[in-house]
């Protein structure tokens, strides 16, 4: 096999699936990594070889999840020479092989966090820009991709289009959100820019903000706010937020874009203001059923069946 016509036939192959470009670069990347490390032709590949890349990849220091979907990435391209191309090969990479990996909670910002965080940002596009993300549960990409003709104002919501998996979804914009955002409208320039948060200075003026130049200005202020926060937390805390307002969480599901309401369980387990709303208020009946019980008169074990009757009728 001729390795650089493979590797072209596979891009074609993925993005005939619709692939986004980022997901395709990213397959390439990992698969030809793979090929340039494989001291073996690709169709001799074994499970042993698939054990000494995860052996490789450790030593890299890279992290479970990563290594996974390296191995998904890999298992696709051999399903894809198999089946696709006829090759005649066995898939070294077993479908259940995967590392363990931890599961971190969701982290959420306290509201004195989030209070410290505002503080500190005294451009109206960042303030617009990171309210946004707490208040609609955006992610870094879909603000970057955010344009004019996605934001009806008036009906306070916004066309979510092309988002994570190629999805699109309606968000909704609570009132301090569409203040913040119509203040930034209103002195942005470059009004026939169809982006809506533009670059404000140097080269690249007027352009769409990109997504790393986001995140840089969240480091930027998180820096200044002594806080440790990431873009993504923001879009965590808005959905710890919803459920202890005792939001449903197939609505949350909804608004978040998740594909699996197992996504969005995950934030049940740290929404403690609502567990601990829902234990208080089980605790108080069961006291006042306690209670009940103990006013009830307590007989003494000791007593006959006829004098519990005496007992009884006096």
């Amino acid at each position: 096999m001729k390795m650089i016509n493979v590797i072209v036939n596979f891009r074609r192959y993925i993005k005939r699936r619709n692939y986004s470009p980022h997901t395709v670069k990213y397959y390439l990347n990992v698969i030809k990594q793979f090929v340039l490390w494989l001291n073996v032709p690709l169709e001799q590949a074994s499970v042993k070889q698939i054990e000494d890349y995860i052996d490789y990849l450790h030593q890299k220091r890279l992290q479970p999840a990563s290594i996974n979907l390296y191995l998904v990435i890999i298992r696709v391209f051999y399903n894809y020479l198999k089946y696709e191309q006829n090759v005649k090969l066995i898939n070294p990479v077993k479908a259940n092989c995967r590392l363990r990996v931890p599961k971190p909670l969701p982290r959420a910002l306290r509201e004195e966090q989030i209070d410290a965080f505002f503080d500190v940002i005294d451009s109206k596009r960042d303030w617009a820009m990171f309210r946004l993300m707490l208040r609609c549960g955006l992610r870094v990409e879909e603000v970057a991709n955010l344009s004019l003709g996605d934001i009806d104002i008036k009906q306070r919501r916004i066309m979510v289009v092309d988002g994570k998996g190629g999805k699109d979804r309606v968000v909704y914009i609570s009132d301090d959100a569409a203040d913040g955002l119509i203040a930034y409208l209103k002195q942005r320039s470059h009004r026939r820019a169809k982006g809506v948060f533009l670059v404000e200075k140097g080269d690249y003026k007027g352009r769409p903000i990109s997504v790393r130049g986001i995140q840089k200005r969240m480091e930027y202020y998180a820096k200044k706010s002594g806080l440790k926060l990431s873009c993504h937390h923001l879009r965590h805390t808005m959905a710890t937020q919803l459920l202890n307002a005792d939001a449903q969480a197939e609505s949350i599901q909804d608004l978040l874009g998740h594909n699996w309401i197992s996504t969005t369980e995950r934030y049940c387990k740290v929404s403690n203001v609502k567990v601990k709303r829902d234990y208080f208020n089980a605790m108080e009946k069961i006291l006042k059923r306690s209670a009940q019980r103990s006013s009830l008169p307590v007989l003494d074990p000791g007593l006959t069946t006829t004098s519990k009757t005496d007992l009884t009728i006096r």
